[in-house]
Order: C-alpha cells, then sequence, then structure tokens
C-alpha cells in the first residue's frame, strides 16, 4: 500500500554545506533562501562561516546550534549552524583556511544527515584543489559523502538531472584514453541496477526504463568503427533484461538526446564524463542537479563549479542550488512514502 503523503512524518530540514567561501556557494544559497516563498522551498540551514554569506549579502542570518532550530526561523532569517572562523574572507580568492571550512563544513552536514537531524543534504560547489593542500584524498565530494556512508565507490552512483533529462556518468573524473580500459559488463550491470533502484526510490518511477549510450561513433556501426559495443554494452543489456529491467541500446550518443529521444527513457547512461555532462550542461546549465544514488541519505549538488571569477560580484544564479535544494526535498519525501 502507497503511504498517504499527507500523514507523513514532516521532513526534517535540510543541511547545505556551504563550499568554498571565497566561491559562488554563499551567494546562491542566500539568494536560495531570498526565493524561498516564491519557489516553495523546504525548510534548509547553511553550514559554514556567516562571514562567507555577509561578504556577499547583507540579508538576515540567524546562527543556530541544533538543525531543529531551522524550522522556527526559517521564515525571517536564513538560519546557519557556525562552523569556523575563517577571517577575513575575500570572494574570489581562496586560501586554505577557507578549505579547511569547506571541509569541515562538509563533515559536519554529512553527519547530520546520516544521524537524521537534517532531511537530506545540499553540498555547495568546492575548489578541488584547495581541498586537496588541507588533507582532501577523494576524487570529489561524491566519493567523500559515499565513504563516509560505508557505501563502496562502485555502488554510488553519480546522477545529473534536470527538468526533462537524467544522466549517469558510467565513468567519471578519469582521462577519456582510460575509459576503455575501466568499463567492464560487471561495471555497466552494477551502474544500471543502482540506477534502476535510484529512480523507484527518490523518483517513484515504479518501472524507470533506461537507456545507454554507446560508446563509438554511431554505436560501432555493427562493429566497423569499434567493438565495444558488442563486447562490452549489449552483453550487459542482455543481462538487465534477463534480470526485468528496462533498458534499451546501445544507441548513438549524437542523437539520444533529443526531445523526441528522451522521452523514451527515464535515465540515460553513458561510458564517460563529458558523454553524461555536456547534454545536461548545454541544455539545463542554470537548473542542472547533481544527484548521488545508492546512499542511505539524499545527497544533491548543483551540477556547477565555484566560479571564483565572478564571485562577489553579485552576478551567481541561484538557479542549480534551487534545483538541488527543491530535489533533495522531492527525493527525501519519496522516500519517506
Amino acid at each position: 500500500m502507497t503511504a498517504d503523503p499527507a500523514s507523513a512524518a514532516p521532513l526534517a530540514p535540510l543541511a547545505v554545506a556551504l563550499g568554498d567561501p571565497a566561491g559562488i556557494g554563499p551567494e546562491i544559497v542566500a539568494k536560495a533562501w531570498d526565493a524561498r516563498v516564491e519557489r516553495d522551498l523546504a525548510p534548509f540551514f547553511a553550514v559554514g562561516d556567516a562571514r562567507s554569506i555577509e561578504a556577499v549579502w547583507t540579508g538576515p542570518i540567524a546562527v543556530i546550534s541544533d538543525p531543529a532550530e531551522a524550522v522556527g526561523v526559517f521564515a525571517d532569517a536564513l538560519p546557519l549552524i557556525q562552523i569556523i572562523d575563517t577571517g577575513e574572507i575575500v570572494p574570489g580568492v581562496p586560501d586554505m583556511q577557507g578549505a579547511r571550512c569547506a571541509f569541515n563544513a562538509l563533515e559536519v552536514a554529512v553527519g547530520l544527515a546520516k544521524s537524521g537531524a537534517a532531511g537530506a543534504l545540499v553540498t555547495g560547489p568546492v575548489s578541488k584543489a584547495q581541498l586537496y593542500s588541507v588533507g582532501f584524498v577523494h576524487p570529489g565530494q561524491t566519493e567523500f559523502v559515499a565513504e563516509r556512508c560505508g557505501v563502496s565507490p562502485e555502488n554510488a552512483v553519480m546522477m545529473l538531472a534536470g527538468p526533462s533529462l537524467r544522466t549517469v556518468p558510467i565513468t567519471v573524473h578519469v582521462p577519456l584514453i582510460e575509459v576503455v580500459g575501466l568499463v567492464s559488463i560487471d561495471l555497466i550491470v552494477a551502474k544500471a541496477r543502482v540506477t534502476e533502484r535510484g529512480l523507484v526510490r527518490n523518483f517513484g518511477i515504479e518501472r524507470p526504463r533506461l537507456a545507454i549510450a554507446g560508446f563509438n561513433p554511431h554505436a560501432g556501426e555493427g562493429g566497423v568503427f569499434g567493438r565495444e559495443e558488442i563486447d562490452l554494452i549489449q552483453p550487459a543489456i542482455d543481462i538487465l533484461l534477463a534480470e526485468g529491467i528496462d533498458v534499451i541500446g546501445p544507441l548513438p550518443a549524437d542523437t539520444m538526446f533529443h526531445t523526441r529521444a528522451r522521452a523514451q527513457y527515464d535515465a540515460a547512461l553513458c561510458l564517460y564524463h563529458d558523454q553524461a555532462l555536456i547534454p545536461i550542461k548545454t541544455l539545463f546549465f542554470d537548473e542542472g542537479v547533481n544527484l548521488t544514488l545508492g546512499l542511505p541519505i539524499v545527497r544533491t549538488a548543483p551540477d556547477h563549479g565555484t566560479a571564483f571569477d565572478i564571485a562577489g560580484q553579485g552576478l551567481a544564479d541561484p538557479g542549480a542550488m534551487i534545483a538541488a535544494i527543491a530535489l533533495a526535498a522531492d527525493c527525501a519525501r519519496h522516500r519517506a512514502r
């Protein structure tokens, strides 16, 4: 029996890690709070240094010590859990103290989501180079969150979601020349299984439809342009079909993202990073959301970086952060039902 949404327990406020304090994270989180009524956003609270917001925004901030306090103050001020005082913050000029703040904020926000004190986790943009300078050893925030949740990297799947397209890169932050050596039948099957379960759990899609992109031009043209489709992708599809998963492919990547093609599937699995991210960022640059599937918590992030070049100028578009907050709440509600 499907639970009545009205009878579900109230959603705990969402934790939003601000990301690098010198980037656009603080600005777009503040702008998201400004848009809370217009966009009907669930209550959320920031995690980071209040100075980073004050450097780019003149709105009200309420420092809280417990996530539960966020609900009571959200209508009148942006709730914030203060991590460390990073000293003077210059937007667009990252430093090691700011990187430490971003790292600590991420750690705290993950912990609050794991404990259930936060209803979901939203992560602001960080600079990997800066994080590496203070001991961060993961390829990105996705892998860090997965480890903290006790999930192996192969069972955590990055999904990029826009209004009418969801894509999953089967390999992520690796040189393109290494992709063929990393892709295997087992990897494709594993990522597809997690994607299928994630669509059910986070989006409420009863029978998800998956599409898998080919690796070579024209999906290999029957082996003329490469055999990856024959030797790797088709065997994986056969396994998935035998398990009852609705999947099509391998599809030529140059013809699977137009409007009519997108109507045929709920998520597209792509072989490498740019194959998945270019269509999302082309179609929905200011609305794209990074969602991690396979975790015990809901985690989303805006699908863009720190944009140090425009930080502090009031130019940052909050669309992707607003979309990330809205999607995190929607996914958490689907899980609760």
